[in-house]
């Protein structure tokens, strides 16, 4: 699957959380600047299916490509959902929903951009994580929930993400990582490959990922051999040294995709609606 040359941009966007009516609102309200631009959607669209749905479903009416990668909260077997899937077979409906709109998903071949900023393949990941990430201090998965925990902060994950048919989430991760790394391995040695996920990969070597022109859209914690933070090929993975992407800009919210926030689980200066909290307490994640 190609784009064709034009003028269009490949654009990303993640957490529109339409959970939020005003956010609901943005995303009735974004267009494309042209009929050729791409967009990336990155994950947390939201937490039932039928949201999910009605998201992409009006994105991809509208731009000439949609790329979705999942984040956690469209995994979540979540209490307000009919689809009362978990694990795999949540994700694989998912899929095959994107599937019945023209949403291209981790599971499909990766496209090729070929207007501004290309060639360059475009790679959707699904990778999940691992714990790696832990707050200062902790040195074990044990640890870090055990602080969580102490804080009353504790990802919904911990309460609503299920790994079915795979013992833990880090199980479900290592498995996604190898099936990822497999397929990356088989691109073409001579394009540019533009990663595209939820979570950080890696550490971000320019400060904040979610930054105008970042160096990946990547933001998948999970094996870091497929977040290399340096240009050119890295454990026979490539990425581009200046990635064909625009992330939409950190402005207040309004309409239209450049005024949308990469993250809009809260529209900036609205008053402080607090997010939901997890079954301890916690705020959400």
């Amino acid at each position: 699957m190609e784009s064709t040359a034009g003028a269009g941009q490949l654009l990303a966007i993640s957490d529109l959380h339409i959970s939020y009516p005003e956010n609901r609102a943005l995303v009735e309200d974004m267009r494309p600047e042209s009929d050729d631009d791409w967009l990336i959607v990155a994950g947390d669209v939201a937490e039932t299916v039928a949201d999910v749905r009605w998201a992409l479903g009006t994105l991809a009416s509208r731009f000439r490509k949609v790329l979705w990668a999942p984040g956690n909260h469209e995994l979540w077997t979540h209490p307000s959902d009919p689809v009362t899937l978990r694990g795999v077979a949540r994700y694989e409906h998912l899929v095959e929903m994107c599937r019945e709109l023209g949403v291209v998903t981790p599971e499909d071949p990766y496209p090729v951009w070929r207007g501004a900023g290309g060639p360059a393949v475009v790679a959707p990941l699904f990778l999940l994580y691992d714990y790696s990430f832990l707050p200062a201090g902790c040195a074990t998965k044990a640890e870090g929930l055990a602080y969580a925990h102490g804080t009353g902060v504790v990802c919904n994950d911990e309460f609503l993400l299920h790994p079915d048919p795979y013992p833990t989430r880090e199980d479900w991760c290592r498995a996604r990582v190898a099936e990822t790394e497999r397929r990356l391995a088989e691109l073409p040695e001579d394009l540019p490959t533009v990663l595209a996920g939820q979570l950080p990969a890696g550490p971000a070597p320019h400060g904040d990922p979610l930054v105008p022109r970042v160096r990946h859209v990547v933001r998948h914690r999970a094996d870091r051999r497929l977040a290399p933070p340096v240009p050119g090929r890295h454990h026979g993975l490539r990425s581009s040294p200046h990635p064909p992407y625009h992330l939409a800009r950190r402005s207040p919210l309004h309409g239209g995709l450049r005024g949308i926030s990469p993250r809009v689980g809260q529209a900036p200066g609205s008053p402080g609606k607090a997010a939901p909290r997890s079954a301890d307490g916690g705020r959400s994640r």
